[in-house]
């Protein structure tokens, strides 16, 4: 059954992407035209992205689509160049229900992997951030590692994809096709916003903890995740950081006291379910998403000079992790995740990225241990053990 899904999706993705959420998935087919315009000022109208996607969505009605529709990525950083594209066509389908994966999937020989930095360097990189934050006005940073591996032979991403259906059915899944001809893959727990009419939702996820195999052990580590005060100050950065930016936005928000526990087949998270009613109905999902990203669930606090520690510590580009996945149509309705629990396929090689936030409290040892916990999601994909 698994192979027989793994080939739909090969069939279905020759030339195009996924999104899925909500019980149903936004599938596509071709290119009618790509837009790598960067995101910053994307929120201003008539300029910048929201210019090109506005005479995108203009060229596809006069080549016949009556609602065009935006799908792809934005980078981490916004002055790099965007990964979106209007579709030559696209559907709105159910979706397909997780199908049962076998523990150990069909994947090819894994040849070697490496990590950057190493759990050498990434500690040095966290008490690196814990002694600036003693000497400047930053409270939390992210930072991440990439873990690359080289198999004998190309992974198959539809499998792959359907593996990741199984660990996380109720989670955002994505596979974006890449202009270098790799593709985005991934199953992301984090939604950024939701709009659709006037309505809007963001659901932030900031503090972590492993999951465990014994459900007494399991529940312990819940609660002892609801009860860190490290974990609760910084989710509280998250949550007062995107009301004070969707308040000036909005008619009302709704803003929970406290956050509620999320779950995956890998980690709990804090959560906060944010909803509210914008006062421009017309405002877009995308315009909506630029205003808020990068969020300091995935930056940090205060965002601009988070963002200098993270490119002063971090030995790599993050690219498309930690930025946007999703879609817009040019009614203005869509949804936008964080590019998390993911990977890059290219030909032999897949690359991996998994961030934890950092703030005084912070123990490097317990955040490598975070940071390769949040790993496990795509390496059981891969057939692979943590």
């Amino acid at each position: 059954m698994l192979e027989n899904l793994a080939l739909q999706q090969n069939i279905n993705f020759k030339f195009g992407a996924l999104f899925s959420s909500n019980g149903r998935e936004l599938l596509s087919s071709g290119i009618h035209e790509w837009i790598s315009v960067p995101a910053r000022g994307g929120q201003d109208r008539g300029h910048g992205l929201h210019a090109a996607v506005e005479a995108a969505f203009g060229r596809a009605r006069r080549a016949g689509q009556d609602n065009p529709i935006l799908i792809g990525a934005i980078p981490f950083d916004v002055r790099e160049a965007s990964c979106l594209y209007v579709p030559a066509a696209y559907e709105w389908r159910e979706q397909a229900a997780p199908e049962a994966v076998r523990e150990h999937s069909a994947a090819p020989d894994l040849l070697d992997q490496r990590s950057l930095p190493d759990e050498d360097g990434f500690k040095k990189a966290v008490e690196h951030a814990i002694v600036n934050f003693r000497h400047s006005d930053v409270r939390k940073a992210v930072l991440s590692v990439v873990r690359e591996l080289r198999f004998a032979d190309a992974m198959d991403v539809g499998r792959l994809l359907a593996s990741l259906r199984a660990q996380n059915s109720q989670g955002y899944l994505f596979r974006i096709p890449l202009p270098d001809e790799g593709e985005l893959v991934g199953v992301s727990p984090e939604l950024l916003v939701r709009k659709q009419g006037d309505r809007i939702v963001s659901n932030p996820l900031a503090g972590s903890a492993k999951r465990q195999r014994d459900p007494e052990v399991d529940r312990a580590a819940a609660e002892g995740l609801e009860r860190s005060a490290k974990d609760q100050y910084e989710h509280q950065l998250v949550i007062e950081s995107i009301e004070a930016i969707l308040a000036p936005h909005c008619t009302e928000l709704d803003v929970p006291s406290r956050p509620s526990l999320m779950s995956t087949a890998a980690m709990w998270h804090l959560s906060t379910r944010i909803e509210g009613a914008l006062k421009d109905p017309d405002m877009t999902a995308l315009q909506l998403a630029c205003i808020i990203h990068p969020t300091p669930a995935v930056c940090g606090f205060p965002t601009e000079s988070a963002h200098k520690l993270i490119r002063y510590v971090e030995p790599f580009e993050r690219g498309l992790f930690t930025g946007l996945v999703g879609w817009c149509d040019a009614q203005g309705n869509g949804e936008w995740a964080i590019t998390i629990r993911c990977g890059i396929a290219r030909h032999d090689t897949l690359r991996l990225f998994a961030g934890a936030g950092i703030v005084e409290a912070s123990n490097p040892a317990s955040e490598w241990d975070e940071v390769q916990a949040k790993l496990g999601t795509m390496l059981s994909a891969c057939g692979l053990a943590a």
